[in-house]
């Protein structure tokens, strides 16, 4: 008689495997590492294009490569990939960045679980979902907040002046302000579907 057993991986029991089946394990192990690679190779990406913005024309100029080269960042990388990839928030600043149930449902997680103590750089969640009929590989990572996201991100007060009037100029229903150095201000939320 086969025995079901629960296998934790990055702190979620997500796969229930039946003993015998390991190669279940591999597929689901190598979809997850490829998620990880591609959800961690597009902020390092932005934060270089972001710092050498701000080097050329300053912070207030930065706010632009936000909001027009961000998007075209991620489509470019979703291209190549095959995953759909994109950034939400809890407070998001973009409309277009508001997360799904599954994806709030995660945010509000990683805030439980950073509050519980756990690193917020290693803070992601997968799983396989029916969308439309169909399984689809869902990968999220928690995007911690920087040193340089807090002049845009960080107290109304600590905001420059012509930065504030940009973000206000492109974003009038901006909520991703306020945020402290360290605290989970979204996350890299990406899916294809599983073949």
């Amino acid at each position: 008689m086969a025995s079901s057993i629960s296998k934790q991986i990055t702190g979620l029991t997500l796969v229930t495997l039946m003993a015998g089946t390991c190669s279940a394990l591999a597929q689901d192990l190598a979809w997850v590492q490829e998620a990880r690679s591609v959800a961690g190779a597009v902020p390092p990406k932005l934060l270089q294009v972001l710092s050498d913005q701000i080097a050329q024309g300053g912070l207030a100029s930065a706010v632009t490569v936000c909001n027009e080269k961000a998007p075209q960042m991620a489509k470019a990388a979703s291209e190549q990939t095959g995953w759909a990839i994109r950034r939400v928030s809890l407070k998001n600043r973009n409309p277009k960045a508001v997360p799904d149930t599954w994806e709030r449902e995660t945010l509000e997680e990683f805030d439980r679980r950073a509050a519980a103590g756990e690193d917020i750089s290693k803070l992601e969640k997968f799983a396989t979902m029916d969308v439309d009929g169909r399984p689809n590989y869902r990968f999220m990572k928690a995007l911690p907040t920087q040193q340089l996201c807090l002049s845009c991100h960080g107290s109304s007060e600590s905001i420059p002046a012509d930065v504030a009037d940009k973000l206000h100029a492109l974003y009038p229903n901006d909520k991703a302000t306020g945020y402290a150095l360290g605290q989970i201000r979204g996350a890299m939320t990406i899916r294809k579907p599983a073949p």
